[in-house]
C-alpha cells in the first residue's frame, strides 16, 4: 500500500488523540487523580480511608516543610495559598497573623470533621471529594 494511503487514517488517529482529552471533564480528572494520590500518600495502614490520626500527620509534615523561616509559625506566603486570607484570620487565635502548630492541626481537624458527615472517623475517597474534603486536603499535601 502506497505511503500515501495511510495519511488519512494517520490524520484521523492524531486529530482524535487531540481532541479526545478535551471532551474529558479535566478538572474533575485531574481532582479525582489528585484526591487519589493524596489518599494514598496520607493513608500510611493501607487501608483505603483517612483517619485523624494519619491527617495529622500528614498536616504535621505539611507545616514543618512550609515553615521556611523556623520560627515556629506559619504565614500566608509560607502556606503558598493553602488558606485564603479569610480562613487564616478564622484559624489564627492568638490573631498575630500567622499559624503556629497548634492552630494549623486545629484548623485540619475541625476540616476532619467537616469532612466526615457520617462521623465514623475515616474519610474515604468519596469524601475527600466533596468541598468539605477538598477544603481538608489543602492542608495535607
Amino acid at each position: 500500500m502506497p505511503a500515501t494511503a495511510h495519511r488519512p487514517v494517520l490524520a484521523a488517529t492524531l486529530a482524535a488523540a487531540l481532541l479526545l482529552p478535551a471532551a474529558l471533564p479535566s478538572t474533575a480528572l485531574a481532582r479525582s487523580s489528585g484526591t487519589e494520590r493524596t489518599l494514598k500518600m496520607v493513608d500510611t495502614d493501607k487501608d483505603g480511608t483517612i483517619d485523624l490520626a494519619e491527617a495529622r500527620a500528614a498536616a504535621g509534615h505539611v507545616f514543618d516543610g512550609a515553615e521556611t523561616d523556623k520560627d515556629g509559625t506559619v504565614d500566608a506566603k509560607e502556606l503558598k495559598g493553602r488558606l485564603s486570607k479569610k480562613d487564616l484570620k478564622a484559624a489564627d487565635t492568638d490573631s498575630d497573623g500567622t499559624l503556629d502548630r497548634k492552630e494549623y492541626l486545629a484548623l485540619v481537624e475541625q476540616r476532619f470533621k467537616a469532612a466526615d458527615p457520617d462521623s465514623d472517623g475515616t474519610l474515604d475517597a468519596k469524601e475527600l471529594k466533596t468541598p468539605a474534603g477538598r477544603s481538608l486536603l489543602q492542608l495535607l499535601k
